[in-house]
């Protein structure tokens, strides 16, 4: 078998198992959290501290990552983030204390964060255009999938001693699957040039002499509409994170609550099928990429996303839900960058605010709510009844009494308007932004590039989740919904008018298209491919 036959399947593999090392990381603390508070006795600050530190390590993972890409190769980045994952998941499996859980969880995400842009980058230089967004897109299928796995691994080990020790632990193996498909795959497009049977990838898009040279400070100027690029980048990444995706994730588990999700078995069984909606959208939009475009799934999830989280806001007016678990009834709330998300290269897209296995409440920790607002939370507190009223700011005015199949209809409306907010944003912002970014930026400063970028993303979704109590606090919980809503509706218009239409292109073809625009306005819909004067770069017959 000749090595162009192994190609696609390597860079699958690649990018499945690179989602799946970061969607397992981010979700497998949900269900470690428990067990660790018992074995540590961590107080609600400590597991925000432990959780938390995971963002810290990706923010510098953003920050610096983009440099190491563009210095090192995207393969090299991700087989160093291969070895430094390792490091963080051997200090978590054999860690004694919260200082190096806490190191742990830092040293991770430094890796996970950094993999991630690597992997997004790699795929897409190195397949050609009609492959490129079903195996960029692999990737948030990939973290989909680690989630679920993380949920199933910790139900399995739930009741074994030190169980959360092979919970970290089993991180590491798709991490060495990915490093020895690797091995089989050329450095990039300039290795993969040099090998004609291995060249049905972007044709022209390898780095040559005399080619431009970028630093970061061209992101923000004319030069080759380097501008518009990044305006489509940042509005992108910041309006994927603006309509609050991290926080209704982490209102999730109320409305499982609501609509009578009390059990243990039911918590893990309601958790799963979030997981399993996510999975199958993750999917759709694989299959629709490259045949609806980019442009079209952005559009369709963000309208879908308007409408269902106002729907959760509407119906949270007519039947006020419950205020929240405590922070040991939902230890990933803690978190305060909502992990999602990422989605992906930064904090997208996970449903991992929802705990799979039920834990304790008591009196003392009833009313602690923790957040990275905790602080301001506390003069908010609860009774120790596990069943006292909830909590005055996450409540709407009183609206007059329903009968109970009345207000059962309205808690399974928002039950079905979370999934399909869940479902939109899994194949709309979830892959498509990432892929999106991966491809419009020059290859010379394409690592820093999606790292800048990416760096907004994790600060973005640091302010929303920050803002998410005070926010509520002053406006209530339904107006918070519809303010996102609202947010994007906002968004829907930004795509429209700037967004362009990159399926079918390679990214030499892209390229040339955004260095004849001074910004993209109107730029996706108007414009055709065939009217764009670029020379088509041959590629061999292999393509």
């Amino acid at each position: 078998m000749g090595r162009p036959q192994l190609l696609l399947p390597l860079c699958a593999s690649v990018s499945l198992l690179g989602g799946l090392t970061f969607g397992y990381e981010l979700a497998v603390v949900s269900g470690a959290l428990l067990p660790l508070q018992l074995d540590f006795g961590l107080s609600c600050s400590e597991q925000e501290l432990l959780v938390s530190s995971l963002l810290l390590g990706a923010l510098l993972a953003s920050l610096v990552g983009g440099v190491l890409i563009d210095q090192y190769g995207r393969k090299q980045a991700i087989l160093g983030s291969n070895v430094v994952l390792l490091a963080g998941s051997l200090s978590l499996g054999l860690a004694g204390s919260l200082a190096w859980l806490v190191l742990g969880r830092l040293v991770a995400g430094f890796a996970i964060s950094l993999s991630s842009m690597a992997c997004c980058i790699y795929v897409s230089e190195l397949v050609g255009p009609r492959q490129r967004g079903v195996l960029v897109s692999l990737y948030e299928a990939g973290i989909t999938v680690g989630i679920l796995l993380s949920y199933a691994l910790n139900y399995a080990l739930a009741g074994a001693p030190g169980g959360w020790r092979p919970m970290f632990g089993w991180a590491a193996a798709p991490a060495l699957l990915q490093s020895l498909s690797l091995f089989c795959l050329p450095a990039g497009t300039t290795e993969a040039a040099a090998h004609k049977d291995l060249l049905p990838l972007q044709g022209g898009e390898a780095t040559k002499p005399g080619r431009p040279r970028y630093s970061l400070l061209d992101l923000f100027r004319a030069r080759d509409n380097m501008r518009g690029r990044t305006v489509v980048g940042l509005g992108l990444v910041i309006f994927q994170q603006l309509t609050g995706q991290p926080n209704v994730l982490c209102y999730a588990s109320t409305i499982f609550h609501s609509v009578g999700f009390r059990a243990g078995s039911s918590a893990v069984l309601a958790s799963v099928g979030l997981g399993a909606v996510k999975v199958v959208a993750t999917l759709m939009a694989m299959g629709l990429v490259d045949r609806a475009g980019r442009r079209a799934l952005l559009l369709a999830g963000c309208a879908l996303m308007a409408l269902s989280v106002s729907g959760i806001g509407l119906v949270s007016f007519a039947a006020p839900m419950d205020s929240g678990p405590s922070c040991l009834a939902l230890p990933n709330a803690t978190r305060p960058s909502g992990l999602s998300s990422l989605s992906s290269p930064g904090p997208s897209s996970l449903p991992g605010a929802i705990t799979p296995l039920p834990q304790p409440t008591t009196s003392e920790n009833q009313g602690k709510p923790v957040s990275s607002a905790s602080k301001k939370s506390k003069s908010r507190p609860r009774a120790g009844n596990p069943t006292a009223a909830p909590l005055p700011a996450f409540s709407t005015a009183s609206p007059a009494p329903r009968s109970a199949p009345e207000r059962a209809l309205l808690h399974w409306t928002a039950l079905v308007c979370m999934m399909a907010f869940v479902s939109a944003f899994s194949f709309g912002f979830g892959p498509v932004t990432w892929l999106v970014l991966s491809e419009i930026y020059p290859v010379e400063i394409r690592g820093r590039a999606f790292a800048f970028c990416n760096s907004f993303n994790w600060a973005s979704n640091l302010l929303v989740s920050l803002s998410f109590l005070d926010l509520i606090g002053t406006i209530g919980l339904s107006w918070t919904f519809l303010l996102y809503g609202l947010t994007a509706v906002l968004g829907l218009g930004f795509i429209y008018a700037f967004v362009p239409e990159t399926k079918g292109q390679s990214l030499a073809e892209i390229d040339q298209q955004f260095q004849k625009r001074w910004l993209t306005l109107s730029f996706g819909h108007r414009q055709r491919s065939a009217s764009i004067p670029y020379t088509r770069i041959e590629a061999s017959a292999a393509s």
